[in-house]
This record gives structure tokens, sequence and C-alpha cells, in this order.
């Protein structure tokens, strides 16, 4: 009787079928492949802005109708989903209320020169008063101590949002249901349609001498301070270079929201800080083409990496300014941590 010499219990003559090892991709294959994932459903990406611009039709109609005197200008939608930075999921987006100031009225003092000592605090002053008193400025009923008050402008419009605007009837003739958020401090609606769920948060915005400031007082007692937004910088300067260069900025800065999004202890690298890395190492590293992804991928992990360990990340726009500095210290921790792991293991970002 003759018997397999391997042992193997197979019949003679079976054909031996051998396992042919994965695919071994590269960071490189894997961020691209990665990159395909995250596309925002195209139901999601239609509908959210047409149903959102709807509601700030309405919203503006109501303001105008309810507050004549108060010279709002044309309210505008803005976040990553319109600037095709979003990722995964769009159900969240910003509603901007810009609050148009007589500039022989107001002047800007930096937050450098108040009480939090941060440079990314403005306080809008009322200048002036002996020539033109108070009154003269429509906005002059949202002063408190000279000052106007980011704090008292949002509860008014919160006691708008909630008591007396009609949603019912918007959301009826728009066809979703439409609540506003009473207990948050921010002024925000949650939308609900048979296609998607939807958060809008409204931002009383003021533009003067070249800034962008928004009604987000930080917490505590100082309700007079308005919080300078790089945002639009932001995606016009990753924009403007991607342009020039054919670069992969943007994709690089989708992923990385992605992670983000996806890790919770992550959140808030998300968006801002990211692209304000990505704008920094544009100035040191000058190839940003798709072939160099998986490079400048690793790159920017490292100066995340970096940044948190000494608790600073110097904005872009304004050196003054440290992004970390409203991180608790446990966050920096935990967030190093992870993306400590990732240096050496980038993949682990990417499930």
């Amino acid at each position: 009787l003759l018997t397999d010499p391997r042992g193997s219990s197979a019949p003679l003559g079976a054909p031996q079928v051998q396992s042919s090892p994965l695919p071994c991709l590269t960071l490189q294959e894997k961020l691209l492949s990665h990159s395909s994932q995250l596309a925002v459903p195209e139901i999601q990406a239609s509908l959210v802005p047409q149903l959102a611009r709807s509601i700030c039709t309405q919203l503006q109609n109501f303001l105008r109708s309810k507050c004549p005197e108060l010279p709002f200008g044309r309210f505008f939608l803005s976040g990553a989903l319109l600037d095709g930075l979003e990722v995964l999921a769009a159900d969240h987006i910003h509603l901007m209320l810009p609050v148009v100031l007589d500039a022989g009225l107001w002047s800007l003092i930096s937050g450098e020169d108040t009480v939090v000592r941060n440079p990314q605090y403005w306080m809008i002053k009322r200048i002036d008063l002996g020539y033109f008193p108070r009154g003269c400025s429509p906005w002059d009923r949202f002063i408190v101590g000279r000052y106007l008050s980011s704090s008292v402008l949002n509860e008014t419009l919160h006691k708008l949002l909630v008591a007396s605007i009609n949603w019912p009837a918007i959301g009826g003739l728009l066809g979703c249901a439409i609540h506003p958020v009473v207990a948050s401090r921010e002024l925000k609606l949650e939308v609900k349609h048979d296609q998607v769920e939807l958060s809008i948060t409204l931002f009383p915005v003021v533009e003067m001498e070249d800034k962008v400031l928004l009604a987000v007082p930080p917490e505590g007692l100082v309700e007079n301070l308005w919080l300078e937004s790089f945002y639009r910088a932001e995606v016009s300067r990753v924009k403007e270079l991607d342009a020039a260069d054919s670069g992969a900025r943007q994709l690089c800065l989708r992923i990385l929201n992605g992670v983000c999004r996806r890790q919770p202890s992550l959140h808030k690298l998300g968006g801002s800080p990211v692209t304000h890395i990505i704008l920094h190492l544009s100035d040191a590293a000058s190839d940003w083409a798709e072939e160099s992804l998986a490079d400048r991928f690793q790159q920017v992990l490292e100066e995340l990496v970096a940044s948190l360990e000494k608790g600073v990340l110097l904005s872009y726009f304004n050196p003054k300014v440290n992004l970390f500095s409203g991180l608790l210290e446990e966050e920096i921790d935990e967030m190093g941590f992870v993306l400590y792991r990732a240096i050496s293991e980038p993949e682990l970002l990417l499930k």
C-alpha cells in the first residue's frame, strides 16, 4: 500500500490548493483607496444645501419683518460641504448672519489688550458717543459697557428662534421637521427630513478691518468678545496652492478630516488645526503632487504630534494665535498618544 510521504490524506493525483498571499498595499495605495470611501452620499450632497438655503431664506424673511430696524446683510451658508471638503456625511452646516456696522461708529480692540489675553478674540467698541450718542446705531441696544456684546445678541436671537418663529409651518412648507435646540449655548436648529438629518448652527458675523469675527464668546463671565475666524482664508489659500501646482493638499485634508471624524478622540483636530499644519508644511515642502501623498500624510502626523507635545499650534494667518489654547491637557495627551502610534503604523487611522 502506497502512502503519501508527507502524511497528507488527500487522494493521489488531487491538485494541491495553494493560498495566494494577500496583496501588500503601500501606504500611498491605502490612502488613495481610503479617499474613495469618504465621499458624502450623493443624495445628501445635493439635498442638504438645497434644504439649508430654503431655511436660510425663511429665517432672513422673518427677521426682516420682525426686526426691520436691524441691518443684517444677506444671510449665507458656509462650511466644508460647500467647499468640497466634507467627508462621510453631510449632517451639519453653518448659517452666517452678517451684522452690518457703520465703520465710523465702531472700532476693534484686540483680545491681547483685554482680560482674556487671547489674540484670537476681539472686542467691538462703540466710539464717538459724544458726537453720535447712543441710539445712532441700531446695534446700540446690544451694547454692554460701550462694547457690542456677542452674548446679548446671541441671547436675543435665541429667544426669537425658540419662541417667535413658527417652525412647524416652515417645516411643513419645506417637507421636514425643524426644531431649535433650546438648551444649547449655540444658535442651533435640528432638521429632520425623510432622507437626511441635519444640524444648522447660526453665527452672527462681523467683517471689519479685514477680520471675520463670529459671535462665539469664550465660556465664562466675559460676554463682549468676538472670535476671529480663519476659515474663509484657510480654504481660499489651500485651493490657491493646489491650483498653482496641481497639488493634493485638499485630498490630504479630506482624508485627515475623515480620520478625525471617525476617531472621537481626534474630533477637535479636524478642520482648522489640520488645515493650518498643511499650510505651514506647504511653505517648507514644495512637492504636493498626488504621488507624494503618503510622504505628506506622514509628515502631517509628525507635525501634529510635535505641536501637541508643545501644546502649541500657531495660526498660519496670525502667529500670535495658538490654535491649541482651548484644549484641555488630557485631550492633548489622548490625541498625542493616538497620533504617535500612527506615525509608525499610519494604517491604524484608516481602519
